[in-house]
């Protein structure tokens, strides 16, 4: 769940410098995983990605996708960005999830969590013998992948329209929905995190052939709330 704002203050009573546990040159750039009070934080060429603070979105994201499938018996999913976990660690605990699949194009991200310090948000998902996870760039995987899903969960950069990232606008776009598109199976879900309301995605998403096109929105205490975009495919 990345924003291009900074992150939040630390809570009362912890440190307000934030410690550094992890700096790699990764193929995009550096990545740096650092500690600031009881938060890990994920920190991309100087931009502060997303944090462990609160997974309330994420765990939207998945249920929003599953809620869209009906009573389709044992869906596979595919979570496009491991981030903090918490997608992965909430399909994870639900049994009527089948096959798990994460595609993590950092390396740095992927170590954190098999061996590293957000191991305690994964660990148990990662065991889940329904999961995998693959180490490539999303659309590459997409436009490659013979494998085929019944939902895709999309929780990449700051969602459409927002980008940081040089070349993640790109996955936004009508031609990079019609990819993500191609690795669904008839009546598939796509559903993607936004740090805002998008309602000019919303028309890319129909312009790429999704039907039943909704935005459910996270509340929030102030501000513009995070929100999940979804569409689903005809039959």
């Amino acid at each position: 769940m990345p924003l291009s704002s900074p992150p939040p203050s630390s809570p009362p009573g912890t440190d307000d410098v934030p410690v550094v546990l992890d700096r790699r040159d990764g193929p995009h750039g550096e990545v740096v995983l650092r500690r600031h009070g009881e938060l890990l934080q994920i920190i991309a060429n100087g931009c502060f990605l997303m944090d462990t603070s609160d997974g309330r979105s994420e765990r939207l994201l998945v249920d929003a996708a599953l809620g869209a499938l009906g009573d389709r018996p044992r869906p596979a999913v595919l979570i496009g960005g491991l981030g903090v976990g918490f997608s992965l660690a909430h399909a994870a605990a639900d049994p009527r999830w089948g096959r798990i699949t994460v595609v993590e194009r950092e390396p740095a991200v992927i170590d954190w969590h098999l061996t590293g310090p957000l191991s305690e948000f994964s660990r148990e998902a990662l065991a889940d013998p329904r999961t995998e996870v693959v180490r490539a760039d999303l659309i590459d995987y997409v436009n490659e992948t013979c494998a085929t899903y019944d939902a895709l969960c999309l929780d990449i950069d700051n969602g459409p329209g927002w980008t940081v990232t040089e070349g993640n606008d790109s996955l936004y776009s009508e031609a990079g929905i019609a990819s993500c598109a191609r690795v669904l199976n008839p009546s598939g879900v796509l559903a993607v995190w936004s740090a805002k309301p998008s309602p000019e995605f919303e028309g890319t998403l129909r312009n790429a052939g999704f039907q039943r096109v909704r935005t459910e929105e996270v509340p929030v205490a102030r501000g513009v709330p995070d929100v999940v975009h979804i569409g689903v495919l005809p039959g």
